[in-house]
């Protein structure tokens, strides 16, 4: 007797209006496709099971479940990998796809964009196709790729850096070796920071930065409240543009 087929592993992206006061529509946002697919799926591994119910009650709207909610399967990542991140293998994710070796479909998904990048999920991923369970990623809002698309900065040749250190004098150092590396090789540094850091971390960038290098910030892209602006260091000191930075950031330097 043959052994029943594996559930598969969908990654699931969510808006990025997570914390905001205004909502875009979510089919404005998501493709009709990926909320019919996350429609169907009875379990998921999240970040946290309150907001992931009221993502799927949003993706009932349009699509509707086949499922209650309150009947869902919905697991969450433990804290320590929220910490610390799961992208250096020592979190062990495979106990958390079970449902799959039972030939169930999960839906991987974080609090906003896709899961996996500047967000938890890699272990669930590599714990995913160790154990021979196909990984499906669906289309969907990416902040990074839509910052990196806005700024104007080279989309050939970039990197994502994370966070910046919240200390200030090595935030400073950190910010002096990316530009450093930027205008050395050409490439696009990327990174991001929290609605309550990140009017410090734009201080420290223009305060640390040289006059002529890009500076690039995005936020709330996707959003009816979106914005961003790419301008030299020296052009965002002289104009001082009001940058809405109560939302979640992405930063590009460049040149």
């Amino acid at each position: 007797m043959s052994a029943a087929p594996k559930g598969k592993l969908y990654l699931v992206p969510a808006p990025l209006d997570f914390g905001c006061d205004v909502q875009a529509p979510l089919q404005d946002v998501i493709p009709l496709g990926t909320l019919q697919i996350a429609a169907t799926l009875p379990c998921w591994i999240c970040e946290n099971a309150k907001s992931t119910r009221a993502y799927l009650k949003r993706v009932g709207e349009v699509q509707p479940l086949l499922q209650p909610v309150q009947a869902l399967q919905i697991t969450e990542l433990p804290r320590e990998v929220h910490k610390k991140g799961d992208h250096g293998g020592g979190f062990d994710a495979k106990p958390l796809l079970k449902a799959a070796l039972e030939g169930h479909n999960i839906g991987l998904v974080s609090e906003a964009g896709m899961p996996a990048i500047a967000d938890p999920g890699s272990s669930v991923v590599r714990a995913a196709h160790e154990l021979g369970i196909q990984v499906l990623p669906l289309t969907g809002p990416m902040s990074l790729m839509l910052a990196l698309a806005a700024s104007g900065l080279n989309g050939q040749n970039f990197a994502f850096v994370g966070y910046l250190p919240q200390d200030g004098s090595e935030r400073s150092q950190r910010i002096r070796e990316l530009e450093s590396l930027a205008l050395k090789t050409g490439q696009t540094q990327i990174f991001i920071e929290t609605p309550y850091r990140n009017t410090a971390l734009l201080q420290a960038l223009l305060q640390t930065l040289q006059a002529n290098t890009r500076l690039a910030l995005s936020c709330g892209l996707s959003l009816p409240t979106g914005w961003s602006h790419s301008a030299l260091v020296s052009a965002w000191k002289r104009d001082k543009p009001a940058a809405p930075l109560g939302l979640p950031t992405v930063f590009c330097i460049g040149r």
